[in-house]
């Protein structure tokens, strides 16, 4: 299964970012492979507007299945779940911490956007 968890750095020692639409990049991590790579966010690092719906196609069409977040704002929500991707907020620490948190199944599945809209801009 492929995991997306957003991070201001770009490997596994890295700290989770609260943010998700502004977040400056996601690893994309394998947990059948133990494989990661960085998938860049900049374009939306400073977006107008729209930057939770468009990280949300890029996530989307990275394969990736879940996401590991400290908040999403219902437009992104509704856009990951369009896209069949399961997300988690409330998730801090490194991107390591994260894992491990995921694959022991620590981690509870949002039901919900955790932030209002436009609350903390693109989260």
């Amino acid at each position: 299964m492929r995991i997306a968890i957003t991070t201001s750095g770009k490997d596994l020692d890295a700290p989770v970012d609260p943010r998700f639409g502004r977040a400056k990049s996601f690893v994309i991590y394998d947990t059948d492979t133990g494989q990661s790579s960085v998938l860049d966010n900049a374009q939306n690092l400073n977006a107008a507007q729209g930057a939770g719906i468009q990280a949300a196609t890029a996530v989307a069409n990275a394969g990736a299945q879940a996401l590991l977040t400290g908040n999403c704002g219902p437009k992104a929500f509704r856009a990951l779940s369009a896209g069949k991707v399961t997300v988690y907020t409330g998730v801090s620490g490194t991107v390591r911490e994260a894992v491990e948190k995921f694959r022991s199944g620590t981690l509870q599945p949002a039901a919900g956007a955790s932030v209002d809209a436009h609350a903390g801009m693109g989260l």
